[in-house]
This record gives C-alpha cells, structure tokens and sequence, in this order.
C-alpha cells in the first residue's frame, strides 16, 4: 500500500507484542503498542491510527468492552485477536464492532493480508460516502435501514438498535434480496473476505436478526432457512436497493 498507516498493537504480552511490532514494521507500517485499555487511549490521544490490533484477554478492561468503547466514538478498524476458539465468542467481537477476527495461534504473514484487507476496505467506505447519500434510506416490506446512522425503524414507526454484525448482515441481504446465500457466501460478504467456515457463528447472526425483525422463528418469513443449503432474504419489495454502492 502506497500510503503509511499507524498500527496499534493492544496485547498483555510484551513479547508477542514486541515481535509483532517489528514483523509489521517490515512491511511497512508505522507501530505503536499498548498492554491494556488505559495505555492505548494514551496512544489514541498522541497518535493517529489508521488501525488497531486488540487481544481479547486484557488486564482490566477485556479486549470485547474496549471494541464497544471505541466503536462509541469512531470508526477506527479493529481487528481482533484471541486465544478462544469459541465460536460465540467470534460473534461477540463481530457485535462489538471488530472488522475481523483472529484465533491464536496465527500465521503473522495472513494477519499482514488481513490488515491491507481491512484497511482498503476502511478506504473505500470513505470514498462511497458521497456516492451512497441519494440511497442512505433503504425501505423493504414497510421497514427502514437509515445506513448512515445504522438504524432500523419498524413498520409501526418502532427504533430497533442493531448491532455491527446485525448490520452487516441485513446489509447483505439488501444488496441481492431473493438470492439464496451459503453460510460461508454470508459470512465472506458481510466481513468483506473469507472467513473460517464456523456454521454456528452466522446461524446466530441470523437468529438474532430475526429477533429484530420479529420474524418468527419457529416459521419465518422474512429470513427463509433452505435446509443444506443457507438463507434467502424473502422481502417483497426494496427501495434504493438498486443505487446502493454497497460495504
């Protein structure tokens, strides 16, 4: 990439974070470290940074609260890093506002791929702003997504919040309504790349978006499950679908 970003490195463990420092810095990057919440706010406030690689298991204030606090106040990418392979915990950290998740152990060379992804990926939602404003409102069988502001209002005029994975995902769907999606094609799309194939992590993703579309889930309409196969957004209608310069 032709511009220098600052990356942050948010781990407990100096030496991993010492190396990790320097295996970025050979591509690069310009980085920064910090052993808990209190120091990388420190070094949010002296440096500008393009990126922050957090560890889930923090002193203090784990790695899931500082993903919420920082999402509350920018759109700094996260990509986060743990050493659970649980899946819920996967989707916690998606929910919370990470770009992109790794499990511990990984290979540094792929985390180096995922961060150029994420950043490029940060880049161009910039730079569709001005291109999305004529369809930041996007309507479907009498509800509304307001992009900009991430907010769903019910056909009964009702606010339902969503959280980061919950957007992407009904984004997703919005894009390509009536299209039947793999697990892996929904995950790939609503992340931006390739993610591991953990089928649990997007059934309760879309169990949960059910919720907030009152879709019932012993019988939905609205998220059909094809069994084998994956879902099908089942909406009747979209408007300002066909403008939308998508994530």
């Amino acid at each position: 990439m032709n511009q220098t970003h600052h990356i942050l490195v948010v781990d407990d463990d100096e030496g991993i974070t010492s190396l990790l420092c320097d295996y970025l810095a050979n591509f690069g990057f310009v980085t920064h470290s910090a052993g808990d919440g209190t120091a990388m706010r420190r070094q949010l406030d002296e440096h500008h940074i393009d990126l922050i690689v957090l560890d889930l298991q923090l002193p203090g204030v784990d790695g899931l609260a500082l993903a919420n606090e920082l999402r509350s106040k920018s759109r700094i990418p996260i990509v986060m890093l743990t050493a659970r392979g649980n899946p819920i915990d996967r989707v916690i950290g998606l929910e919370m506002g990470a770009d992109d998740y790794m499990s511990k152990p990984f290979e540094p060379r792929e985390l180096v791929a995922r961060i150029h992804t994420v950043l490029r990926r940060a880049k161009g939602g910039q730079d569709d702003v001005a291109a999305n404003v004529a369809s930041d409102f996007i309507r479907f069988d009498g509800w509304e997504l307001h992009r900009s502001e991430r907010r769903l209002t019910s056909p009964k005029g009702l606010v339902v919040p969503l959280s980061n994975a919950e957007f992407q995902l009904l984004s997703t769907f919005l894009k390509t309504p009536r299209r039947l999606f793999t697990r892996d094609q929904l995950m790939a799309q609503a992340r931006g790349r390739s993610m591991d194939s953990v089928e649990r992590s997007i059934d309760l993703l879309v169990s949960r978006l059910r919720q907030k579309l009152d879709d019932n889930p012993r019988d939905p309409t609205m998220i059909k499950t094809v069994r084998g196969e994956g879902y099908v957004f089942n909406v009747q209608t979209v408007q300002g679908q066909v403008s939308w310069a998508g994530h």
